[in-house]
């Protein structure tokens, strides 16, 4: 089995949280920062199961950077 580290990106909509993978763009929700963690690494590992070579390479981001950026505003 195939380990790959990927980056979730988790924020608050609403009453609950949406979690996103931007190297694959797919997203998950959850009630919990945890339950939408865990549903992203399942949809995640679902995708991975399911698709072709050929879809994973089209949709795979292999260099995604997150970081922040200083604004002026006003």
């Amino acid at each position: 089995m195939m380990r790959r580290q990927l980056t979730a990106i988790i924020e608050r909509e609403g009453s609950g949280y949406v979690s996103f993978c931007p190297e694959l763009d797919i997203a998950s929700q959850g009630e919990t920062i945890t339950d939408a963690r865990d549903n992203l690494k399942e949809a995640l590992e679902l995708f991975f199961e399911t698709a072709s070579q050929e879809e994973i390479q089209a949709r795979l981001h292999e260099e995604v950077y997150i970081t922040q950026v200083e604004i002026a505003i006003g």
